[in-house]
């Protein structure tokens, strides 16, 4: 039996700036991995961004559509907030609720991630 997400990557068009995005606005921290992507220290599950993998093409439509990715923020609303300043996208306002505080945001890619509060 299956116990749940072990791993999570994204494939993106600029690995560099995809992993320094993560590091500034979540704080999160490069752990070895393979030279094809930014693995960093996270958990439950590890969360890495990618170099595409072959016949992936990122310009052909909204990535990640049907797939909610949410991570958790011990203060959603100052990431919030420092994001807005540095005119990162939201795409949906913060907001109270069974998971505390919570917004969405673009990323360097467009994939749109929630943030949360409540652990």
């Amino acid at each position: 039996m299956a116990s749940g997400p072990g791993f999570i990557s994204l494939q993106v068009r600029d690995m560099a700036a995809s992993a320094a995005f993560y590091e500034e606005f979540l704080g999160f921290t490069r752990q070895p991995g393979p030279p094809h992507a930014v693995v960093f220290a996270t958990t439950p599950a590890s969360f890495a961004v990618r170099e595409p993998l072959p016949g992936v093409d990122l310009d052909a439509g909204p990535l990640g559509r049907g797939i909610a990715v949410w991570m958790h923020a011990p203060d959603a609303q100052r990431v919030h907030d420092t994001m807005v300043a540095a005119g990162v996208p939201i795409a949906a306002a913060p907001t109270d609720g069974p998971f505390g505080r919570t917004f969405t945001f673009a990323d360097p890619d467009g994939y749109l991630i929630t943030l949360h509060d409540r652990a």
